[in-house]
């Protein structure tokens, strides 16, 4: 176990050595580091040396001149000027929250922007103010559409993120295919094999290999096949994409930059880096806050009292497992996986940065 501070201070100072302000240092710690005390270990303190390799390769700017392209009434189009999505994404949901307060929501689509950790980070942002926050981003091509071995998509993960009054807010954050390529990540440094049903191989068949993307397989969509509606997951990814990145101007389908540095950025794009899509909502605009806010606890409570199946204690509420999970890594410390620990005591040789 390694305490949040610990890791908190050695990723500030990483991403200080980077370059980057103190401001947005300690944002895109917060940010990325919110996905380890969640229990998503696939995108927080894991990712850190990715985001290094980036900018090594002078694919991230940790000095960006963020800005707003285009805006029109409670829509708006923020450019990232490629910088991290840890920074560039929250200043956005920013916009998106501002504009509630003059048209009762706010719609923000991101150009030109890198990975942004969790999609639940920025859709929670809209809590602080009692509303209803949304969250999307497209990703680097892994996932092919149902009938397909072209890798045309990434994971496309969708946040929404609603307040209730004494209950917890509900908090949905998942990714549009049958698991995250970060989940697929975790099972190749267990050396684990991969549960049928989340990748093919390059000829389109179902395999357990957890390292077949790297010998040209593809993530399935959510649902895994035809007879399982992978239909729908290619949908809920494709309408990501489109939010994202055709709505935004940036980098679509098979043309969205890839994760790892070591790979060529493709050829011709037709936009610019990596797109989200983020919204706030002002609930006032709908019926009176108090009542929806009551009216939330009533229909949590229903669900947590829905009947369960033999052998299960209770019916999960979305945002339960991660926020119970919060809990106890801020209490007792983080679990990182040994290669983990390996990458970052590599980091902090290249920085000079202690790791207590």
């Amino acid at each position: 176990m390694i305490s949040y501070n610990s890791l908190f201070n050695f990723t500030f100072e990483v991403f200080s050595k980077m370059g980057c302000n103190n401001a947005d240092a300690e944002l895109a710690t917060k940010v990325l580091l919110k996905a380890d005390v969640r229990g998503v270990d696939s995108h927080g303190i894991a990712r850190l040396s990715g985001y290094v390799r980036l900018w090594e390769a002078g694919r991230i700017n940790t000095k960006p001149n963020i800005k707003v392209i285009r805006e029109k009434y409670a829509t708006a189009t923020v450019d990232g000027d490629a910088g991290l999505g840890l920074v560039v994404a929250p200043k956005a949901m920013e916009v998106a929250i501002e504009k509630t307060h003059h048209h009762a929501c706010g719609w923000v689509s991101v150009q030109n922007s890198n990975h942004f950790g969790i999609a639940g980070y920025h859709a929670m942002m809209a809590l602080e103010h009692d509303m209803i926050g949304f969250a999307m981003t497209n990703a680097s091509p892994l996932v092919a559409p149902t009938f397909s071995v072209d890798r045309m998509l990434g994971t496309n993960p969708i946040a929404v993120a609603i307040p209730a009054k004494e209950q917890p807010a509900f908090v949905a954050d998942f990714a549009t295919t049958t698991a995250a390529n970060g989940k697929l990540e975790i099972l190749q440094r267990k050396n684990l094999e991969a549960p049928l049903g989340w990748i093919q191989d390059k000829d389109g068949i179902h395999t357990k290999d957890s390292h077949a993307l790297k010998s040209g397989g593809s993530l399935l969509p959510l649902g895994g096949d035809r007879e399982h509606s992978s239909h729908k997951g290619y949908c809920l990814g494709s309408i990501v994409d489109i939010f994202s990145a055709v709505l935004s101007g940036a980098s679509y389908g098979p043309w969205v930059p890839p994760f790892v540095s070591f790979l060529p950025l493709p050829e011709n794009p037709p936009g610019k880096g990596i797109g989200h899509f983020l919204g706030a909502m002002a609930i006032d605009g709908f019926r009176e806050k108090e009542e929806f806010l009551s009216h939330m606890d009533n229909w949590i409570n229903a669900f947590r009292n829905a009947k369960t199946v033999e052998g299960e204690e209770r019916v999960l509420i979305p945002g339960d497992p991660e926020r119970e999970i919060e809990h106890e890594r801020l209490t007792v410390g983080i679990p990182l996986l040994q290669p983990v620990m390996d990458d970052l005591e590599k980091l902090g040789e290249k920085f000079n940065i202690k790791l207590d």
